[in-house]
């Protein structure tokens, strides 16, 4: 995926997307490579864009890594970064792939899930 965005946005938005996509596949055109989250409360976006979890997410756009890493890299707690992540891969801004080691069982690695990321805003 290359764009993801984020928004507060209302039914009528989500529906709009909807068509336009229904025309895409109806008419064999190709779908585009982005994904639109939207919020229909902007308190919901701002919850989910604290400071710690805009560090999490930086990092990790930076430079992949597992959990313990990117703890690391942060100075912080590997339990609080889990928690920050867990919740940016919910609304898809990170993924989480679990990958096996040679002789050290499994880690499980955090991208960012896209290369462009943007967030609208209106306020009205």
């Amino acid at each position: 995926m290359k764009n993801v965005t984020l928004k507060a946005g209302n039914e009528q938005d989500f529906f709009r997307r909807g068509k336009v996509l229904a025309r895409l596949a109806d008419s064999g055109e190709p779908m585009p490579e982005e994904r639109t989250v939207s919020f229909e409360d902007p308190a919901d976006l701002l919850r989910l864009l604290t400071t710690s979890r805009l560090d999490v997410f930086r990092s990790v756009k930076g430079e992949p890594g597992s959990i313990t890493a990117i703890a690391g890299r942060l100075h912080r707690d590997r339990s609080a970064v889990k928690r920050d992540v867990d919740q940016l891969a919910q609304v898809g801004l990170v993924t989480i792939e679990t990958k096996t080691l040679p002789g050290h069982g499994h880690m499980k690695e955090i991208r960012a899930s896209a290369s462009i990321f943007r967030l609208e805003a209106m306020v009205m």
